[in-house]
């Protein structure tokens, strides 16, 4: 163990993980034997214990009632994510051959990855420990959870309950595990043990992960935005704006943000907001919600993240309608000084008009994405194809959804093929190692066979076309 972590980590601690990581061992033994057939029965084990109503409904109450973070109604809706996860699994082979290309000659075998490093979020205390573990045990991974501090609890019982669906299969409770005495610095030594790190949360713990030492897949910053040109049916993508915003009070960093509006229908889009439950604040309103939402640096404020509009108007100084679902803020520029362009977090949307041409728009989205959220995803308001490919050929980001809820369809729905995950990487842009939704190829080593195949070796002609030049290929005949 390094020196600085022994200081940092109380003996407790470093008891803790030494137990843990030994068992996760000698549970990796045990997984990395079994066949298809009874990773598969142990994934909808796992999975069910956690996703039927009842263990979820208890789960998500106590995860509300600890962090003080949520909306109880959208959290129960993301055990349906667990069954999508579920759904990618059971569809993949991860054992054995996976994948074969005859014409190639080539064979692919799945293989574990050994000890994932799991840091949890406080926002999904227990929707990442089943999406994590779902895709780790088809891949024959074992896994050891380091909960948030807030939210430690919920994530204790969510893996309780999914080690107890393994004993009830036969198979070693500790493929799955959870640290008891949770703290940064302990975060940091299960990223410096494991074999894999897997981290879903904030900027400095991505970071922490890919200075540990060992592989990780983190996730970039978010600032969802929603990108509206002249085609768009404005009802549909107001609603899609508000089922994204209002998604766990807007916790997620695929929330939308901000929305981008042509000036000739700027108007509409604030009326088509306001029917599907936006409040739109006035000038004194928006001055007061940025003073809560951020300090004199720009630094987000803890205290207004993922609240219901009500309390955060509250903490602004003023009230709203309890039938009101977000608060709308007219934006005034994109650039580091105004707050309003960047991640949000909570239910607050901000509406920027654009000028000029959908070619203007698209470079005005641009300039919002260098400010924050470049390399995560966007979406797109748009019936034109032709709109659509020249958005999705300019815009720096990982994923684009069109006319669809960014928050609910971004990792995965069962209205579309993004493979279903909780973790997004967001490329190079957002300083992760891929630009793809974490999923079960991220949990596996492969191992490639190669057999002969016919030459396929072309031509220079081919290869070099009008550069090629024969005379250069005779001996001596250089100039």
């Amino acid at each position: 163990m390094a020196a600085s972590a022994t200081k940092s980590l109380s003996p407790e601690q470093v008891q803790e993980l030494d137990d843990v990581f030994a068992r996760a061992r000698a549970a990796l033994a045990i997984i990395e034997t079994y066949d298809q057939e009874r990773v598969d029965r142990l994934i909808r084990a796992v999975a069910w214990a956690v996703a039927n109503r009842s263990a979820f409904h208890r789960l998500v109450q106590m995860g509300i009632e600890e962090s003080g973070l949520g909306d109880f109604g959208s959290r129960m809706n993301k055990r349906m994510k667990i069954r999508g996860v579920l759904r990618d699994a059971l569809r993949s082979p991860s054992v054995g051959i996976i994948e074969e290309d005859a014409e190639k000659g080539l064979v692919k075998y799945g293989k574990p990855v050994g000890i994932i490093g799991c840091v949890v979020p406080t926002t999904n205390p227990d929707l990442t420990p089943a999406g994590n573990a779902i895709y780790a045990i088809k891949a024959r991974d074992v896994v050891v959870f380091s909960p948030h501090p807030r939210s430690k609890h919920t994530t204790f019982e969510t893996v309780r309950l999914m080690r107890e669906a393994l004993e009830a299969e036969g198979a070693p409770a500790d493929i799955l595990q959870c640290i008891t005495l949770p703290s940064l610095t302990a975060s940091q030594e299960i990223m410096r043990r494991s074999d894999l790190v897997i981290a879903t949360g904030g900027q400095g713990l991505v970071r922490a992960a890919y200075s540990s030492g060992t592989p990780a897949y983190g996730v970039g910053a978010g600032n969802a935005t929603e990108f509206v040109d002249e085609t768009a049916d404005l009802q549909e993508t107001a609603r899609n704006c508000m089922l994204s915003k209002t998604s766990d009070f807007g916790s997620g960093c695929s929330a939308d943000g901000n929305v981008l509006v042509p000036a000739g229908r700027y108007d509409d889009m604030l009326d088509a907001l306001q029917a599907e439950g936006g409040h739109l604040a006035t000038a004194e309103q928006r001055s007061a919600l940025q003073a809560v939402m951020w300090d004199d640096e720009g630094h987000r404020l803890a205290d207004t993240v993922a609240i219901s509009p009500q309390l955060l108007a509250k903490a602004a100084g003023f009230d709203i309608p309890e039938d009101r679902r977000f608060i709308l803020v007219e934006g005034d520029g994109i650039g580091e000084d105004r707050q309003f362009c960047k991640e949000k977090l909570t239910t607050l949307m901000a509406v920027h008009k654009y000028e000029g041409s959908f070619e203007d728009g698209v470079e005005l989205a641009k300039q919002l994405y260098e400010i924050g959220g470049k390399g995560h995803s966007c979406g797109i308001a748009s019936t034109d194809d032709t709109h659509i490919d020249y958005f999705a050929q300019h815009m720096p980001v990982s994923r684009i959804m069109v006319r669809q809820p960014n928050s609910k369809a971004n990792a995965g729905s069962f209205t579309n093929g993004m493979p279903m995950t909780s973790s997004m990487g967001c490329g190079t842009w957002g300083g992760n190692i891929t630009s793809e939704n974490v999923s079960l190829r991220h949990y596996l080593n492969t191992t490639w066979v190669s057999r002969t195949i016919a030459e396929d070796r072309p031509s220079d002609e081919e290869l070099f076309g009008d550069f090629f030049d024969a005379a250069l290929e005779t001996d001596g005949a250089g100039r």
